[in-house]
């Protein structure tokens, strides 16, 4: 019997191709809020405002193959940006992989679902607002989205 370890566990980032690198996206919307850089500590500070496009309900972005177009400063993430990016949250695959570590149970790869991101609360749904609602970023300053969650495990029925 051969163990197959997945692409992720022997390929480098770079040498990924664009479908497993779009596939380690596991659908937080994290990256999708928008940040603030303190102008003299350059600290990131965190929102809980996400950009126009992403939609708040399966936290994807909701033109994805259009959205620099339409967002001429979202970030198209690859091997090399990774290197300069600062404020991907800590929970993100790209990040989680490039300090070589594990992605976690909840990842969609692992779970094999999409939906374990959501039912452990990892992702932005019922905590994010738009920016066309939100008035002055200043106002929106959360912690959550720069910091590690502590993922909670979805209820299973009794008896499982």
């Amino acid at each position: 019997m051969t163990d197959t370890k997945p692409f992720w566990q022997v390929r480098r980032l770079d040498e990924m191709t664009t479908e497993e690198w779009e596939s380690l996206c596991d659908g937080c919307g994290r990256c999708c809020l928008h940040k603030l850089r303190e102008d003299v500590t350059e600290q990131i500070l965190f929102t809980e405002v996400a950009c126009r496009l992403l939609d708040l309900e399966s936290c994807r972005c909701s033109d994805y193959a259009c959205r620099r177009r339409k967002v001429p400063d979202c970030v198209q993430l690859t091997p090399e940006a990774l290197a300069e990016i600062d404020w991907l949250p800590p929970s993100c695959a790209y990040r989680l992989l490039a300090e070589g570590r594990k992605l976690p149970w909840w990842h969609p790869l692992v779970s094999g679902s999409p939906d374990t991101v959501h039912e452990a609360g990892i992702s932005v749904r019922g905590r994010a607002i738009s920016e066309r609602r939100a008035g002055p970023l200043e106002h929106h300053i959360v912690d959550w989205p720069g910091v590690m969650p502590r993922p909670r495990r979805p209820r299973t029925p009794a008896g499982e």
